[in-house]
C-alpha cells in the first residue's frame, strides 16, 4: 500500500532491493527505535517528543526532524487522525517528500556525449564509485569511458585504473602532477573521436585543505568541459561517506561552493546505523542523493529512490 501511495510498483526493481538491504543496519539499530515509538496505544505528547529524538540520533539532524515531526503531527492533527500505525505511514510520507527532487537526472537525457564529474575528499569512496558507477551504466548499454583528472596522486590514477580493468572500461591518464585541463580535453577529444564514447566520467582531486586552489583547479576543469561539449559539464556529482555522519554536511557545504554540486553519491551506506544522513543531507544542502554504494563489489551501487530508502529504514509495516 505504501508503494502504491507514490506510485511505485509493488514489484520491485534489482536496485530497489539492493537499497533496501544495503540498510539492515540501519533499521536494527537507530530507526529500529522509531519503529518501537508508533507501537504505543495512543498518540501522545510524549511520542512527537520521543520521535523528534530518536531521528536526531539517527544522525537526521535537528532541523530535519523537526520538520518531520512538524509535518507528521501537522497531518494528523488535521486529518484527526487516531491510529498510531496511520500516523507512522504519514511519517513515511513526509520523509518521501523530503527526499524527493523534481529536478531529473541528466545523466540520461539523450546527447552525443554526457560528461560527468565527480568530486569529493580523499578516503570518500570517489575512485571506487566512479569505477562501479562506470559498470552500472556499461551493464545498461552505455560506452563509458574514465579520465583521471586526479593527477596530483599517483595512487589515484593506478586505482582508477584498476577499476577501469575491473569494469571493463578505458581510463584515459597522464602522468602525476600533469595539468588536470589537459586530461578532461583529452579525455574529451578520445570519447568523440577514437573510443566513440556517449558517457565520459571524470575523476577530480579532492584536497579540501587547500579549498582556494581546489576551487581554482575544479573551475578550469569545468571550464575547460563546457568549451569541448555543449552545457558540460552536465551533473557535478559529490561522493560522500554516509558513516562521517554530520561531518558529511560540512564536506559538502565545502564543495558545493566550489564546484556546483548537482548530485550526491552517498557510499558504505551498508556500513553505517546512522542513514539518517540522507535525510540530514538534502535538507540542509538542497541537493538530491542520486546514487547509493550498497557494499563492495563492483556490482553494489544502485540509483537511490526515496520510496525505497524509506522502507529499508522503516520498514514495510509497522
Amino acid at each position: 500500500m505504501f508503494r502504491k501511495l507514490f506510485g511505485k510498483s509493488e514489484e520491485k526493481t534489482q536496485d530497489e532491493v539492493r537499497l533496501e538491504e544495503s540498510l539492515q543496519k540501519t533499521r536494527n539499530t537507530f530507526f529500529g527505535r522509531v519503529s518501537t515509538i508508533f507501537q504505543a496505544n495512543e498518540i501522545t505528547e510524549e511520542l512527537w517528543d520521543e520521535l523528534e529524538e530518536a531521528l536526531v540520533m539517527a544522525d537526521v539532524g535537528m532541523g530535519a526532524s523537526e520538520e518531520l515531526v512538524t509535518a507528521t503531527r501537522t497531518r494528523v492533527r488535521d486529518d484527526g487522525i487516531k491510529a498510531t500505525r496511520d500516523a507512522y505511514t504519514i511519517l513515511k510520507q513526509e520523509m518521501v517528500r523530503l527526499l524527493r527532487s523534481e529536478e531529473p537526472l541528466h545523466i540520461d537525457e539523450p546527447r552525443l556525449l554526457t560528461v560527468v564529474l565527480l568530486v569529493g575528499v580523499n578516503g570518500s569512496g570517489k575512485t571506487t564509485s566512479i569505477g562501479k558507477m562506470a559498470y552500472w551504466y556499461k551493464q545498461r548499454g552505455r560506452r563509458v569511458l574514465l579520465g583521471a583528472a586526479d593527477t596530483f596522486r599517483a595512487a589515484a590514477i593506478d586505482q582508477l585504473k584498476v577499476w577501469g580493468e575491473r569494469a571493463g572500461v578505458e581510463v584515459i591518464a597522464h602522468e602525476p602532477g600533469a595539468d588536470p585541463g589537459a586530461v578532461i580535453f583529452d579525455a574529451i577529444r578520445a570519447s568523440q573521436e577514437s573510443r566513440k564514447s556517449d558517457l565520459l566520467l571524470v575523476d577530480t582531486a579532492g584536497r579540501l585543505q587547500t579549498k582556494f586552489n581546489l576551487m581554482r583547479e575544479l573551475e578550469k576543469v569545468k571550464r575547460v568541459a563546457g568549451k569541448q561539449v555543449h552545457r558540460a559539464p552536465h551533473e557535478v556529482l559529490l561522493v560522500l561517506d554516509a558513516s562521517t555522519g554530520q561531518n558529511a554536511i560540512a564536506q559538502a557545504k565545502a564543495f558545493q561552493e566550489s564546484a556546483g554540486v548537482t548530485g550526491i553519491v552517498l557510499t558504505k551506506l551498508d556500513g553505517t546505523s546512522k542513514g539518517g544522513a540522507v535525510l540530514n543531507i538534502k535538507k540542509e544542502l538542497g541537493v538530491p542523493v542520486r546514487f547509493v554504494g550498497t557494499g563492495e563489489k563492483i556490482g553494489d551501487f544502485a540509483i537511490f529512490d526515496p520510496v525505497s530508502f524509506v522502507e529499508g529504514i522503516l520498514g514495510n509495516g509497522q
